[in-house]
């Protein structure tokens, strides 16, 4: 099961693809009920339902009513049979969210008063557990089975943490898997000999490296991933040239009159040992690891791996790979225009720097202590053992980064 909210972040029409291509291998892992959010509505509801309609994604939602039907959008509950026990299963998101572009035909239901709807029609159509795929946060979700009775599992979403143990809740498992798809919670649930709930327990895993890609899936990764970046390639192209129009031919030529980025080839002319010793680093191949991917116009991936991604002086497309490809001096120490030649102290760069792009989905092992002695320049006779990236073996492996 999933609980929504995958739809990518940005609303723009190019990410349509990767609306679909997620529904598409939802149903190829063969999942049995999926939740829907306002993210799913980004790209308005008559794109969503015929999306559903050609894959056959069971998508379901509870609380989000068509004005003009005055019935729910989505089927509001599935009731999957697995073995002899019947798991219904249903779909709560916010009804504090903005609905976009389909705000006007479409209404949202307070999530309580819907469970509290919803939970008896389940009991009364057969299902022996039920389970509630939230898109309510952790608080409200929690708030929820707290308050409405019969709900036996929780798949909490909207901006949860990742817990590697779930909690009861009063008589409900609570599963906190994270964002991003990066771990998997396994519910158990007892029954008794009246096929009620008697005991339930859940825990998550972290999808890394050691486990074993499905070969379908990664076939289907590979190529969505290499055509996704062959149509930003080609988008690129296009706004560049247009930029060059609009410029009188310039184009990136121009110089910027503002602070601007100035690419690792400045510096260098004041810093030849420090830039010595970066050329030793993971930083200086950051480029060339999306490059062999073929990920070097995927939108998700590129600004870690560049200079000044869509700033003032900074990297606009792949044709600027060579001067401004690379995790480099600016990344860390700041834009080069703004560079104090005579400091009273160093700056140093301190964690939340570094965090900005190794984050808990790039970067899961990353440890600050650990990992700084790789990148000093004044670096230490001992170098602690760098642990294994999930996210990076997954991307070397072909998968979705």
């Amino acid at each position: 099961m999933d609980n929504g909210g995958f739809f990518p972040e940005p609303a723009d029409s190019l990410y349509r693809d990767k609306a679909w291509f997620l529904m598409d291998g939802m149903v190829l892992l063969g999942t049995d009920a999926v939740g829907m959010s306002e993210k799913e509505l980004k790209y308005g509801r008559s794109w969503l339902l015929a999306q559903l309609k050609r894959s056959k994604l069971p998508m379901t939602n509870a609380n989000v009513w068509d004005k003009g039907t005055k019935k729910t959008l989505l089927p509001p509950y599935v009731i999957v049979k697995k073995g002899g026990v019947n798991v219904g299963v249903f779909a709560l998101t916010s009804d504090k969210v903005d609905l976009g572009v389909s705000r006007d035909s479409l209404t949202l239901e307070e999530p309580a008063k819907a469970a509290a709807r919803i939970v008896p029609e389940l009991r009364k159509k057969g299902a022996t557990v039920v389970v509630l795929l939230s898109q309510l946060g952790k608080v409200e979700s929690e708030d929820l089975v707290t308050t409405v009775d019969g709900i036996d599992v929780v798949i909490a979403g909207r901006n949860v943490p990742v817990l590697q143990k779930g909690r009861m809740i009063k008589n409900t498992v609570a599963c906190y898997g994270g964002e991003k798809g990066q771990n998997m919670g396994r519910t158990l649930v007892t029954l008794d000999p009246a096929k009620k709930m008697q005991t339930g327990e859940n825990d998550v895993f972290v999808l890394g490296p050691e486990v074993v890609e499905k070969p379908e899936i990664l076939v289907m990764v590979k190529a969505f991933n290499d055509a996704f970046n062959d149509k930003m390639r080609k988008l690129e192209k296009e706004r560049a040239a247009k930029a060059a129009i609009q410029t009188g031919g310039e184009g990136q030529g121009q110089k910027p009159s503002v602070d601007h980025y100035v690419g690792t080839e400045v510096c260098q002319r004041c810093h030849e040992p420090e830039f010595a010793q970066w050329k030793t680093t993971s930083h200086a191949r950051a480029w060339e690891t999306l490059v062999d991917q073929h990920k070097e116009s995927t939108p998700d991936c590129v600004p870690c791996h560049v200079v000044g991604y869509q700033q003032p002086g900074g990297w606009k497309n792949a044709d600027d790979g060579a001067r401004l490809g690379d995790v480099q001096c600016e990344n860390c120490h700041g834009m080069g225009t703004m560079h104090d030649a005579m400091p009273a102290q160093s700056q140093k760069v301190t964690e939340a720097t570094c965090k900005t792009c190794h984050t808990i989905s790039n970067s899961p092992t990353f440890d600050f202590a650990i990992f700084q002695p790789h990148i000093l320049h004044r670096v230490p006779a001992v170098l602690p053992p760098l642990p294994p990236n999930p996210a990076k073996e997954k991307m070397k492996s072909g998968a979705a980064h």
